[in-house]
């Protein structure tokens, strides 16, 4: 018992500096209200059903990647731009969308946004690049978990 305690001291001792070394919060980064203008745009597509946010948010390069049944799935971003339906979903007032995180290094970026809907929580990953003086997304991966009927 004193062996495993000793371990887990050293192992704190050990994890303590590294925790000192992380990044601090990247609220000053200067590059994250670009990201998040590319991002708000993906947003406000999902709410007003506007494929012009979605096209101002993916690169023309973009595609989507998720799994169905038991395989990956892929489509492209225009394929996924051109299902915008052109209107707000009928149930958008019960709709929730954030931004969970944004992390960057140089030119690449990842962020984690969550959608709260009625019928589906869903879960999206994306990887943005600038390119051009711009923030465009380059790759969606997202899952999808459906909501017990109520």
């Amino acid at each position: 018992m004193r062996r495993l305690a000793s371990l887990l001291a050293a192992a704190a001792a050990t994890a303590a500096p590294l925790a000192a070394q992380a990044p601090a919060d990247n609220a000053a980064d200067p590059e994250l209200p670009a990201i998040r203008r590319a991002l708000d745009h993906y947003l406000a597509g999902h709410a007003t059903g506007d494929g012009a946010h979605f096209r101002a948010a993916f690169h023309p390069v973009a595609n989507l990647y998720f799994v169905r049944g038991d395989t990956v799935a892929t489509r492209t971003g225009a394929e996924y731009i051109a299902g915008a339906s052109g209107k707000p979903a009928a149930d958008e007032a019960q709709r929730r969308r954030r931004i969970v995180f944004i992390d960057r290094t140089g030119d690449a970026a990842t962020a984690k946004i969550e959608l709260d809907y009625p019928s589906a929580t869903l879960t999206d990953y994306m990887t943005l690049l600038k390119t051009g003086g711009e923030w465009k997304v380059v790759n969606k991966i997202f899952h999808s978990a459906p909501k017990a009927a109520r």
